[in-house]
């Protein structure tokens, strides 16, 4: 009786361990989520699908401003699966992102880019899956140009949505627009 209580109190043990493991792989993986720009702010959430005992489906719109173009903001909408698979960071979220990108004042290049750089980027699963924002620049039109995709290591996805941002004069007193076209690699 007694080898029996030991061995259940190991394999509680080592499961405790494994669990640990699981959380702070999450919790890395959260983290370093965003490479191209800071971590998006949320707008608001909405329920999309009620769960009697877990967190409900839900939409998130979040804004990010882009970090090598002063006077640029892109919002986008993606799905956040419910359930303890999706409270635990452990659901693979679905494709269907939609992007609206403005300019929110005069429109500053900080440096050179290159076209389909990426603007921000943030996981969707916990190991395969991330989305992207890239961003480009119509020379002729001089408009900025975002693509957001979500990829996956394996088979990758057709889905995406495309936000153009034409370079504007900002009030009375901006007379210098600048030319996207001068800051391509």
């Amino acid at each position: 009786m007694t080898s029996s209580y030991v061995s259940a109190c190991d394999i509680l043990t080592r499961c405790r361990w494994w669990f640990v493991l699981a959380l702070l792989v999450v919790a890395l993986g959260h983290a370093g989520s965003a490479i191209a720009a800071d971590e998006p702010d949320l707008i608001f959430r909405r329920s999309t699908v009620f769960k009697w005992i877990s967190p409900d489906d839900k939409l998130a719109t979040y804004g990010v401003d882009d970090p090598e173009v002063d006077g640029v903001a892109c919002h986008f909408t993606v799905p956040e699966k419910g359930g303890f698979k999706g409270w635990l960071g452990l659901a693979e979220e679905v494709s269907d992102i939609s992007l609206a990108c403005r300019q929110i004042g005069p429109i500053r290049f900080k440096d050179k880019m290159s076209q389909g750089d990426d603007m921000f980027r943030q996981r969707r699963s916990l190991f395969f899956k991330r989305m992207q924002i890239v961003r480009g620049c119509d020379a002729k039109r001089n408009v900025l140009v975002y693509m957001v995709y979500s990829d996956k290591l394996i088979e990758g996805s057709p889905k995406n949505s495309t936000s153009s941002v034409p370079i504007m004069p900002w009030g009375t007193g901006d007379t210098s627009v600048q030319r996207c076209g001068e800051f391509i690699q």
